[in-house]
């Protein structure tokens, strides 16, 4: 433990104290305690090159607490990753600059997850651990380990508390994930005061139960006892690894030090003038960096980038003497839809009536062989999510080759790590649940949509129509939760070709999440769909002589419904055009001239049904129109009595819309 090593480590702490006093606001207390922790880990035992930042085989760390982000900017700035500079960090937490309150994908480089809700970190580097085990099973041959690299994640008590780390963490557990290293910032402090008033678990036995390595550093200043810990855990080739670090909360903070009021607020000018006088920095100086710490910086990446180097040298024998194999990591990469639209067995289908789940898993079993790259599993429901490829096995912890994976039932986590697979890089990932427990995954749901990655969700019982499971597995609410989410696709297909649109859909982003919702019951083959639904709204059936009187829309299951009924008010004399809406984000996308043409203003009679939630239907109703919808909860009984008993008929549509006509 050199003294340019305590220097390092106590500027990362004033400069992190500094940014957030002139933000006058932020959460000093994690950087000030865990500061010793990613200084020795970032200088001394992870392999990245904060000049390519991007390196495939670089070791991922994810800052769980994200609260602490100034640790984060702090480091990046000495490291200069993404050129980030002391005026960034002057800019902590301010509108439109590099250093946000939270660290969030994509907008600074070097930030490796958006973390934000506690736990989260814990679940997507779960996540990327697995990709890694499973990218080094299909690539590493005798000789030639290409990836090979761990992952680390920092968190501390709220982690530890939210049970997403649970859930993560047994899976983690449970398949041996030795490049998974956990460090626990373990101060004893939360926002309210003492963890001991709502948290005095032994976590250290839980990880234990979980599987884990377990090591225990009493003393978080101690740069030599948290290098010999890491150490330690890399040894493990069995098991992931749980690194509990005693820090203080605030260190060095004056009075403020060991405080819950050091976790969330600046230090104020008393403790900042005595958190520099103690180390050694001038009080009257702030965002102050000597230039022995940026030559001890400067040092360290360019040992960094020799390590990088080195790995070139190796990938360019392995492309050399393993060719297809090398074109086959360049195509993982890639991230291409594979010329889907012009494949004619991708898109073909028969007219049998079917469920569109069961389509969905035909569909899936059509990728994996397009796709190499796909893997995913379900929440312990894959026989019903219709989830399985077939003829490839599961990841497990004696073969990660596999492109199934058991989730168990853990939505939240699974989604989480979800989201991990896909920020590693390399690989496309689905999830999958029955809809009403998409509850479970909105929250990381919506760090997908956050974070710009293209997850895919296959949600299936997507209704009423579930039956006799009753109300608690009955979705209601939950098509309008995730239409709420902003760049979040959510497709309800009608049938088959539209089904096939969806997963195209899916595969072909790259920004986007894409949510796959489908239903238990089987559903007839509709004349009219096909690829239009890729504009997320379109004419399904046309009034006759072309000229509307009036429009139904529908999605899902209730399509059928509404040409069916359809049909019936044309007899009647009212031309009738029926408009299948499969993913109203999309249709929202579309150009004024296109949503015009499918829904036009003229045109006021209008009648929407789906057997789920009618919230944001109005938009498309309007003040003359009406929506046939779910307005309470389901009941336990068969389909057809319960779409009966909520008014979703061919008889209650046609009588709906003629009030609706006549009005």
């Amino acid at each position: 433990m050199s003294n340019i090593d305590i220097k390092s480590v106590n500027t990362i702490r004033v400069l992190s104290a500094d940014g957030i006093e002139k933000a006058k606001s932020g959460h000093p207390g994690l950087p000030l305690g865990a500061a010793p922790i990613a200084y020795e880990l970032f200088a001394h035992h992870m392999k990245h090159n904060p000049k390519n930042p991007d390196w495939k085989n670089r070791d991922r760390f994810i800052l769980s607490a994200g609260h602490g982000s100034m640790l984060l900017y702090s480091l990046f700035h000495l490291f200069g990753y993404g050129d980030l500079s002391l005026d960034d960090l002057k800019s902590f937490r301010q509108l439109d600059s590099k250093t946000p309150g939270h660290p969030e994908y994509g907008h600074t480089v070097g930030v490796e997850a958006t973390t934000g809700p506690l736990g989260a970190g814990m679940g997507m580097a779960v996540g990327m651990a697995i990709a890694e085990a499973h990218m080094a099973a299909v690539f590493n041959k005798d000789g030639f380990d290409i990836v090979d690299h761990y992952t680390y994640v920092l968190g501390g008590d709220g982690c530890m508390m939210e049970g997403i780390s649970s859930e993560a963490f047994s899976l983690a557990g449970t398949l041996g994930l030795s490049k998974l290293i956990v460090f626990y910032d373990s101060n004893g402090i939360s926002i309210e005061g003492s963890t001991d008033i709502a948290f005095t678990e032994n976590v250290v036995e839980r990880m234990k139960a979980f599987g884990f390595q377990t090591i225990e550093v009493d003393d978080g200043n101690d740069l030599t006892k948290i290098a010999k810990a890491i150490e330690e855990a890399k040894a493990d080739k069995n098991r992931p690894s749980f690194i509990k670090i005693n820090t203080v909360i605030g260190y060095g903070a004056g009075k403020k030090q060991g405080t819950a009021g050091v976790h969330g607020e600046p230090l104020g000018s008393e403790a900042l003038a005595t958190l520099k006088s103690g180390f050694g920095f001038n009080p009257e100086e702030s965002f102050k960096v000597d230039a022995d710490v940026y030559d001890n910086f400067k040092a360290i990446n360019e040992k960094n980038a020799g390590v990088e180097e080195e790995w070139n040298k190796l990938f360019k024998e392995y492309a050399n003497k393993y060719s297809e194999d090398a074109k086959k990591w360049d195509n993982y990469y890639s991230q291409t839809d594979a010329s889907l639209m012009e494949n004619d067995e991708f898109w073909a289908w028969d007219d049998a009536p079917a469920a569109t789940r069961n389509i969905s898993g035909s569909i899936i079993n059509r990728l994996k062989d397009i796709f190499p790259n796909l893997i995913g599993g379900s929440a312990d429901l894959s026989p019903s999510n219709k989830t399985v490829m077939s003829g490839e096995s599961y990841i497990s912890k004696d073969d990660f080759s596999g492109r199934n994976i058991h989730f168990g039932v853990r939505e939240f986590a699974m989604t989480a790590i979800t989201n991990g697979i896909l920020l590693h890089g390399g690989l496309r990932a689905y999830c999958a649940t029955f809809f009403v427990f998409s509850d479970y995954t909105k929250p990381m749901a919506r760090l997908s949509a956050l974070m710009n990655i293209p997850t895919i969700f296959v949600f299936t019982h997507d209704s009423i129509g579930v039956g006799e499971d009753g109300p608690t597995h009955e979705p209601i609410e939950q098509l309008a939760m995730l239409r709420s989410l902003p760049n979040f696709n959510t497709f309800r297909p009608a049938d088959a070709r539209e089904t096939i649109a969806s997963w195209y859909a899916a595969m072909a982003s790259k920004n986007t999440p894409t949510a796959i919702v489908l239903t238990r019951q089987n559903l007839p083959q509709l004349a009219g769909s096909g690829e239009a639904a890729l504009k997320g709204g379109y004419i399904i059936k046309e009034a006759v002589g072309n000229t509307p009187d009036m429009i139904l829309i529908a999605s899902g299951s209730e399509v059928s419904l509404a040409v069916e009924a359809a049909a019936e008010l044309e007899k009647d004399g009212i031309a009738t055009r029926v408009v299948s809406m499969p993913c109203m984000d999309i249709f929202e996308a579309q150009s004024k001239e296109y949503k015009e043409e499918i829904l036009p203003r003229a045109i006021r009679k209008r009648v929407a049904i789906e057997a789920l939630s009618g919230f944001g239907w109005d938009k498309y109703t309007g003040l003359d129109g009406r929506v046939i919808s779910m307005d309470t909860f389901g009941a336990s009984a068969p389909q057809d009595l319960l779409f009966k008993k909520f008014g979703f008929t061919k008889e209650n549509v046609v009588a709906i819309a003629k009030e609706v006509f006549n009005q």
